[in-house]
């Protein structure tokens, strides 16, 4: 469904994604994994569009993203959840929502009663500021107004990072659900136990190459120790 063929992207005179071929199937969960600044999050706004490619392609479900802005790759169905959240603190959680929607292609910024089967606790919280939720209530709603747009694709970084562990597994749950239910995930984790739990299949990057992938069994402790462990 999602492919990227030679990616190459810079910092300055850093070289951050050397060659990135990564094949996300349909109807799969794939986890990028890596020690802190190899380069996973960047690998994420590349195939985003929010940093543009130096060199190479990015391909959705038969349609061509290289040099698509963000807003077309969200129309062709890829819903996004970054690091650290970035619900908008001074829009309600309903307008957070809405803004979601509006990014898909029809439906006329209708929130999907999906989201808040999901998570219903956002549906008690419509007309708070998304600044007032804690942490683990943001990332829900980040996950919300990312499936208010009903993605195809669901990219998703590190969804447990600085949340209290019963949110963590609660947002395993879902990402496990919407995954059996047909939406393809691709996930950036360093949670072990998270990533075992959820993902179907891994990629490890190391120094802004993939250096190692496959079944999510095949994660063995000799590649956790010599890729992972800090």
């Amino acid at each position: 469904m999602l492919a990227t063929e030679k990616i190459n992207q810079f910092y300055g005179g850093s070289h951050i994604l050397w060659d990135i071929d990564l094949d996300v199937p349909k109807g799969g969960c794939v986890c990028v994994m890596g020690r802190n600044g190899v380069g996973k999050t960047t690998l994420l706004k590349v195939i985003m569009g929010l940093l543009p490619a130096k060199s190479g392609k990015i391909s959705f479900d038969g349609i061509e993203l290289t040099g698509n802005p963000p807003e077309a790759r969200a129309r062709a169905g890829i819903g996004y959840v970054p690091q650290g959240r970035e619900v908008f603190p001074t829009l309600t959680v309903e307008e957070n929502l809405r803004i979601g929607a509006l990014g898909r292609s029809s439906g006329g910024g209708k929130i999907p009663e999906r989201v808040f089967k999901l998570f219903p606790v956002l549906k008690d919280m419509l007309r708070r500021r998304g600044g007032d939720l804690s942490g683990g209530q943001q990332q829900q709603l980040a996950m919300g107004r990312a499936l208010a747009l009903e993605p195809k694709l669901l990219i998703l970084d590190e969804p447990g990072e600085g949340i209290q562990p019963n949110v963590v597994h609660e947002i395993g749950n879902v990402i496990t659900q919407l995954n059996e239910e047909g939406v393809t995930v691709l996930l950036v984790e360093q949670k072990l136990p998270f990533a075992r739990r959820v993902a179907r299949t891994f990629r490890i990057l190391e120094r802004g190459h993939v250096v190692a992938g496959g079944e999510i069994a095949e994660l063995t402790d000799d590649l956790v120790h010599r890729h992972l462990t800090v």
